[in-house]
């Protein structure tokens, strides 16, 4: 950036870093994608005509509060529609979390490893972060350290990423209560896990859950998101929301998607079946894999003659890009650089990384 423009810009843009995003290969054909955790499966067969449906009314704006999707996401899980937001992808509503709730004096709070853009959207908002580590890669819940962070909104992801792990829910409950701040579980993976926070609703008044149509509902293209909370919490985030902050067509495509149970139900049963093979074929290697409640899979690989490190995942993610598999590689944290994280595919994607696999570890005896 030249000069002139930078005097232009703000110091706290100019300082912070972006949001990088899974790598998304531009080649086509028989590459396998499993570094974003996307949904290997298309969207319910209803969203095709409810989006095209949709293309004949494009003259008009949207219903600037997703009124008919919000109202069916509460009736799913027995809510109010007052206790439901619409969002352009869940991004969108933790946006809207870092813009209500923190600012110069207000801190931000979060794991360390999580969800990176937590830092990206404190950074916007000139917002002080504090990132809570955890002991070790069992990634335990270090409860005392979050309530004791002193923040005002902190970012709990639940199923945990990139670990996969489901954090336990008297503890989260244990945060609820004693931390003075706003709590934000963020459920993205929530679907693929049997646990959810949405029960403590009725005991709290601190707490936001947040929620996406990206991955279990396989709308990662459509940008549709969703938050549950008190009705005096969506006020606050409906206030600072972008008026028509999610379109015609993705709001369409959302409700079909909601509306098609079956399809859906067969859908996540077949990527959870896979990420039982996934995490059998791991550990009869040998490799420590977490017991993963989100639709993918945190391991650590080890060669034959029985090494593992960061050297030795950084060879495994080379050999299978070579090979047109993708997966995701986090080489800047400590309790990730010694791992790869594997998105579910279907059954035949997963066969072919399995064997890909096995031909690395003959290949690294």
């Amino acid at each position: 950036m030249d000069s002139r423009l930078k005097s232009f810009v703000s110091p706290e843009i100019l300082s912070r870093e972006g949001y990088t995003p899974g790598f998304q290969p531009k080649g086509k054909g028989n590459l396998i994608k499993l570094n974003t955790n996307e949904n290997p499966f298309p969207p319910s067969p209803l969203v095709a005509n409810a989006v095209l449906e949709q293309t004949q009314r494009l003259q008009f704006y949207p219903n600037p509060s997703s009124h008919k999707l919000r109202n069916l996401i509460a009736e799913t899980h027995e809510l109010q529609e007052e206790q439901v937001i619409v969002g352009n992808g869940s991004d969108d509503i933790l946006n809207l979390c870092v813009r209500a709730f923190s600012d110069s004096t207000r801190s931000v709070g979060m794991l360390n490893p999580s969800y990176s853009l937590y830092p990206t959207l404190t950074s916007l908002q000139g917002s002080k972060l504090e990132q809570v580590e955890f002991s070790d890669d069992q990634f335990d819940l270090p409860v005392e350290k979050i309530i004791s962070s002193g923040v005002n909104l902190f970012f709990l992801t639940n199923p945990h990423a990139p670990s996969g792990l489901s954090f336990p829910q008297h503890k989260i409950l244990e945060i609820l209560n004693r931390l003075d701040a706003i709590l934000v579980v963020d459920e993205a993976y929530a679907d693929f896990s049997t646990k959810s926070s949405i029960s403590f609703l009725e005991y709290v008044d601190n707490l936001i859950i947040t929620r996406t149509f990206s991955k279990s509902y396989s709308l990662a293209g459509a940008r549709v998101g969703y938050a549950f909370s008190t009705p005096r919490i969506i006020e606050v985030l409906d206030s600072v929301r972008e008026v028509y902050n999610v379109d015609r067509m993705s709001q369409a495509a959302a409700f079909a998607a909601l509306s098609d149970k079956e399809y859906f139900e067969d859908c996540k049963s077949k990527i959870i079946s896979e990420r039982s093979k996934a995490h059998e074929f791991l550990t009869r290697l040998g490799w420590r894999t977490v017991e993963s409640q989100a639709n993918f899979i945190l391991t650590e690989p080890v060669t034959k003659g029985g090494k593992a490190g960061k050297i030795v995942a950084k060879s495994l993610f080379d050999y299978l890009e070579k090979h047109d598999i993708f997966v995701r590689y986090f080489p800047n944290h400590r309790l990730t650089e010694s791992k790869i994280r594997i998105s579910i595919g279907t059954e035949k994607q997963m066969t072919t990384l399995f064997q890909n696999i096995n031909n690395w570890q003959n290949e690294n005896s």
